[in-house]
């Protein structure tokens, strides 16, 4: 059976946070990523809504921490508790492969204020025809912009892949959404209501594997424990795409399932009746709370760094390894992106 599973099994020692740094390890997790709640802390630590906030010049500071920290050379006087911080700010917003600064609105870091402000806007207006396609198109253009700035950067995407992922993620979650409010016309209104979740699952399960179809054609690169490349694997690439598509509507499920049925029933209030112009406030600050706990939750179902057994790859690769390595390689370790 297939397990996905860190390849970092160190875990730094929270008794050493204070006092020297030397030896001190900057890429060793803090909660060991072999476990769903160490990984669950790891994303509420990088995916804090407040980064987003962090000034440029900070942003720049925390990457040479981090770089200096790994050769060994950060200031005197540094303390461990500076160097975490920097780590934190340097893994929320820059690239895993490319040491890259991310866009601000592609960070996972973003995903609160900006899923809360579009998730609520849905699950508002989805009664016209306009409203459901305008929010839709609004939905996609995020996800596609997240997706992209969260890819395997190692397999370079054209503008062509981009634009054609776009438009079909876009036509699908539209079509979705129009052709599921025909058929829940006549329906209880709380059907009606979950017909927005329909449609950002479909469209997950094309936007995704279509903005990173380039790592399914060509596969994705594999290492070995000391992140030696090694190959490309497309079936590592399906695993890691997979895992993506789950952790993204799983991320969108609970608000997405729950708050309409919360809201069907408080709009039947007296008071809630007399202040319509709440309902849509109302509904993103909800849904900004689903998305605080679910953010960190989603990203940690499966770690970021992927095991896989050798003999899952293709073939041919299988046999370039054990021709290289003999069977001193039992796995190979690749980044599935958020």
């Amino acid at each position: 059976m297939l397990t996905c599973v860190s390849s970092l099994p160190t875990v730094l020692c929270m008794s050493k946070m204070e006092g020297d740094v030397s030896g001190f390890n900057i890429d060793a997790p803090r909660w060991d990523q072999r476990t769903f709640l160490g990984r669950v802390k790891h994303f509420f630590n990088i995916t804090d809504p407040r980064t987003v906030l962090v000034p440029e010049r900070e942003l720049d500071w925390a990457k040479v921490m981090v770089e200096k920290s790994r050769i060994g050379v950060v200031p005197p006087g540094t303390q461990v508790e500076q160097l975490l911080y920097a780590k934190k700010l340097y893994d929320s917003a820059f690239h895993p492969d490319t040491g890259e600064k991310m866009n601000v609105i592609g960070r996972m870091s973003f995903q609160v204020p900006g899923g809360m402000i579009i998730t609520g806007f849905m699950l508002q207006f989805y009664r016209t025809m306009p409203a459901v396609i305008f929010w839709q198109w609004v939905n996609q253009s995020f996800n596609a912009l997240v997706n992209y700035t969260n890819r395997n950067a190692a397999s370079p995407t054209s503008l062509r892949q981009m634009a054609l992922s776009y438009i079909s993620a876009t036509t699908t979650a539209v079509a979705t959404a129009v052709s599921m409010n025909m058929l829940t016309k006549k329906a209880p209104p709380l059907l009606g209501r979950w017909v927005p979740f329909a449609a950002v699952a479909a469209a997950n399960c094309v936007n995704i594997p279509m903005m990173r179809q380039q790592e399914l054609i060509e596969g994705i690169c594999v290492k070995d424990r000391n992140d030696n490349e090694i190959g490309q694997s497309r079936r590592a690439a399906a695993i890691g795409i997979t895992q993506v598509v789950i952790s993204r509507i799983t991320m969108a499920a609970p608000g997405m399932i729950l708050l309409p049925v919360l809201m069907e029933r408080l709009e039947k209030l007296c008071f809630m009746k007399k202040v319509k112009v709440l309902h849509a406030p109302l509904q993103v600050m909800l849904s900004g709370c689903f998305l605080i706990f679910m953010v960190p939750v989603a990203c940690g179902l499966f770690p970021q760094k992927c095991e896989l057994p050798v003999s899952y790859l293709e073939p041919e690769l299988q046999d370039t390894i054990r021709a290289k390595y003999r069977e001193l390689v039992p796995y190979v370790y690749f980044n599935k992106g958020l």
